[in-house]
């Protein structure tokens, strides 16, 4: 399966501009999975900018 970076990076709202993951998805969710978060496209550009990626934070927000 190819990756389709370019068409991610259109549509990814993650904020944080060193990001190496950014546009590739599958590494992007591996990452933020393994620190029990959710990657920033769960989450609204505002609430995305807080960088709190917290499942916790998420259930918060669409409780």
């Amino acid at each position: 399966m190819e990756c389709n970076k370019q068409e991610n990076l259109d549509i990814c709202n993650c904020s944080y501009e060193p990001c190496s993951r950014k546009g590739v998805c599958c590494e992007c969710i591996t990452y933020h999975r393994k620190s029990g978060e959710l990657p920033a496209c769960y989450f609204s550009d505002k609430a995305e900018r807080t960088y709190d990626r917290s499942i916790a934070h998420f259930v918060k927000l669409n409780s």
